[in-house]
């Protein structure tokens, strides 16, 4: 028995259904067709998927059965009707927790399209079964493993921001047992904010230790913490931030302004922890020592650290290995282009990262349509490692410290950062992409 109470109900779709039909889709009741649109789009809200897509794919499903629907989608929960003729049939459901798992999300978007040709061959019976398949599949990556690909995407976003070998090398150790303790925390079911408060801590603990240790060992100077905030940038929530501006492009409000409002409860949560930490061990966000590197070499090594950061990023959301590829490799190009605007040809932050994004954006259209990886799968990892994780640290440190002018400078800068970034995908998928383009 359950040592708590759930407190959202399961339910179980299989009791919806008649399990003993093996009438097509398009021959099922309405009540059967509701479920199975149902159970579809709320599993492609729990792997992180928009109101856009999760519309999308309820309304292709709708279709081929010969159904409308119409939904009102939020972050955790879905309100819908569907209509045929002059029958209805309305439900609410709603997710226990939400989270990010590309790999299912590109399994669930393959049974889409599939199911669009297929819908009057297979039974409702046969639908729920490949769906039970997707929602039980095991994830790609054990705890270990996925810190270790923290500890690799903080290491090189150390490089990124600036940060030398003794930085990266601590964020590396702080970011993998980081994300390690906070996906045992996950798999527990610990409450958002007591498990992204707790994988800070011990990132944090392990990077001061680190710090402290080679201070006493080796001599080595009190300068290199300032690379600190590194080692807990795995907890910035990159894909809430894009997938909210998204659908408040299309004017999905109610998920967009949730959505934006959970990533500012992470980075709230993640922030404050930070600086507690750092206040209690007299840490300071200071500036990264310069390191004089040859440009060429400089671009090489960008080059590589965001390819690993972008992989690292991927992983973490249980991509597949090759789709982790094809984002590092998009993503390697897109933010070495920001960084060679910011420092070359002085453009502004904001500026770059909406360039930087479209680009991304553009590249990731060509991608799809040569390995038929959607395009969020692709598009939210290659730029989450443009995501101002140091400057919202900064903001938040400041005002803590009663410095509101510098802590909300930090925190605008940021701002201006994660909006332009999010217009820039817009922009790309208003390109390309001719569904989203228009009003329907």
């Amino acid at each position: 028995m359950s040592k708590f109470r759930n407190q959202h109900m399961k339910i179980f779709w299989d009791k919806l259904i008649d399990a003993h039909s093996d009438q097509p889709t398009t021959d099922a009741s309405l009540s059967e067709k509701a479920a199975l649109v149902g159970r579809l789009g709320l599993m492609t809200l729990g792997v992180g998927a928009g109101a856009y897509r999760v519309r999308a794919a309820m309304n292709k499903a709708s279709r081929a059965m010969g159904i409308v629907c119409a939904a009102d989608i939020g972050l955790l929960s879905i309100e819908y009707t569907c209509v045929s003729g002059n029958e209805t049939c309305g439900n609410a459901i709603s997710l226990s927790r939400t989270g990010v798992n590309t790999d299912k999300l590109n399994h669930l978007r393959a049974f889409v399209d599939e199911f669009e040709r297929m819908a009057d061959c297979i039974s409702i019976q046969e639908a729920f079964k490949i769906l039970d398949e997707i929602e039980n599949s095991i994830p790609h990556y054990s705890a270990p493993l996925l810190g270790l690909a923290a500890a690799v995407a903080c290491a090189a976003f150390t490089f990124l921001l600036g940060g030398g070998p003794v930085e990266m090398i601590c964020a590396f150790f702080g970011a993998g047992v980081g994300n390690f303790v906070r996906k045992k925390l996950l798999d527990k079911r610990i409450t958002l904010f007591a498990n992204v408060a707790l994988g800070v801590v011990a990132a944090c603990l392990v990077y001061i230790g680190l710090v402290e240790a080679a201070e006493i060992l080796f001599g080595i100077s009190k300068v290199h913490q300032a690379g600190y905030i590194c080692a807990m940038l795995f907890v910035i929530p990159g894909f809430p931030l894009i997938t909210g501006g998204i659908d408040l492009a299309k004017l999905d409000l109610r998920s967009g302004s949730e959505r934006i409002l959970y990533a500012l409860l992470i980075i709230f949560v993640a922030t404050i922890t930070g600086w507690l930490c750092a206040y209690a061990f007299k840490f300071l966000p200071g500036d990264f020592m310069v390191l004089e590197l040859n440009p060429i070499l400089e671009i090489f090594f960008r080059l590589l650290a965001s390819f690993f950061a972008v992989v690292g990023f991927s992983l973490m959301f249980n991509s597949s290995f090759k789709m982790a590829i094809a984002a590092g490799v998009i993503g390697m190009i897109a933010n070495v282009f920001r960084l060679e605007l910011i420092d070359f040809a002085n453009i502004p932050f904001a500026v770059a990262a909406f360039l930087a994004a479209l680009l991304s954006g553009l590249l990731a259209s060509a991608t799809k349509k040569i390995t038929g990886f959607p395009r969020l799968t692709i598009t939210v990892p290659s730029i989450v490692i443009m995501v101002p994780g140091l400057f919202m640290y900064k903001g938040i440190y400041f005002l803590a410290m009663e410095n509101v002018s510098e802590g909300a400078l930090w925190l605008l800068k940021a701002a201006l950062i994660v909006c332009s970034l999010s217009l820039g995908l817009i922009a790309a998928r208003v390109f390309t992409d001719k569904n989203f383009r228009h009003n329907s």
